[in-house]
């Protein structure tokens, strides 16, 4: 790999890393959606979940103690736990055309699933279901469509929810990726956290909870501490969700190790972050078999995630009533 530096480092799309595609379906009038992030040949995987709130599905299959090795998709998802259902429809498809691990009478698809809850933001009904799983699984494989904004998972994201659905914010999905030499390394997040967010190179904070009038930003770990009183429940809307990307060969003990320190872009843009109405969950993936050092993909993909999240922000256009960074010009 080349030496590190300014120079080596040239930014990709994320759909630049081979091995791996990415479709989205949305249903614009509920506010939800899914991503399907699909590699046909299987590819290693490991997760690691902070907020103490998670959706999830066959998430054990990640822990290194389990015996599959790879797994052949990866769902990100709205609908909180009401959309589990939709990766029985990932799993339809990748069957339907013979990826999975093979059982013999057939092949089973490995497809973990994480959701975000989005059931505030426009219906609390309507939820991606098996047949917009399916749909996003095809999109993966047959017509690629990723973007980053309001689609698939990011379309019922926000983010500022301390003082509820009135003072927050809307984001979406963002992605960023970078090539250094022949190393790729990339991360795609559906930002909907309780908390605000920030800017990881300068500090400043560009999106979270909303004064009354909407004209300027506040501060949530500044709300949350003005009061000892306990909280019951703060599931008003809250889980980022993030999986780091990269052509360099690891086995899943080594990936749930840099999801762990992926961590750190969490921690460095979203405060507060991991709270016990979130469900943050980061998955890495190895689609390559590229040498290279477990912590330095650690280090870049702390980076990935950040400016991913910040590529969440600012690419989400305001929607259901819900302000953007970009129409309320809090601009980088």
């Amino acid at each position: 790999m080349n030496r590190f530096d300014a120079e080596n480092v040239k930014e990709i799309s994320i759909t630049e890393i081979q091995g791996i595609q990415i479709g989205q379906v949305e249903d614009v009038e509920a506010g939800t959606g899914c991503t399907a992030l699909i590699c046909e040949k299987g590819m290693r995987a490991g997760l690691d979940v902070r907020g103490g709130g998670p959706a999830s599905r066959d998430s054990q299959l990640l822990n290194p103690l389990m015996a599959a090795q790879e797994i052949h998709g990866i769902l990100l998802s709205g609908g909180s736990a009401f959309g589990l259902g939709a990766a029985n429809g990932v799993m339809q498809y990748l069957e339907e055309q013979n990826i999975g691990f093979d059982v013999g009478v057939t092949k089973v698809p490995l497809v973990p699933q994480s959701d975000l809850f989005d059931l505030t933001v426009a219906s609390a009904s309507v939820r991606p279901d098996a047949q917009m799983g399916y749909e996003a699984a095809r999109l993966a494989l047959e017509d690629p469509n990723y973007l980053d904004g309001n689609y698939g998972a990011g379309c019922g994201a926000t983010v500022g929810k301390i003082g509820g659905m009135e003072t927050c914010m809307k984001t979406g999905i963002g992605s960023y990726a970078m090539q250094i030499g022949e190393l790729q390394i990339g991360a795609v997040v559906a930002l909907n956290a309780l908390g605000d967010v920030f800017d990881w190179k300068t500090g400043k904070q560009i999106a979270g909870l909303l004064n009354e009038d909407k004209t300027e930003l506040c501060s949530t770990s500044d709300v949350m501490k003005s009061s000892l009183e306990v909280v019951e429940n703060r599931f008003t809307g809250n889980t980022t969700l993030g999986v780091v990307i990269t052509n360099a060969r690891f086995e899943k003990a080594q990936l749930c190790k840099i999801a762990g320190m992926a961590h750190d872009g969490y921690a460095r843009s979203i405060r507060p972050v991991h709270t016990s109405a979130d469900g943050d969950s980061i998955y890495a993936v190895s689609v390559g078999d590229l040498a290279a050092d477990q912590d330095v993909i650690g280090i870049l993909g702390a980076e990935v995630i950040s400016e991913a999240i910040c590529r969440a922000v600012f690419s989400a256009d305001s929607a259901y009533g819900y302000p953007s960074a970009t129409e309320l010009g809090f601009g980088k």
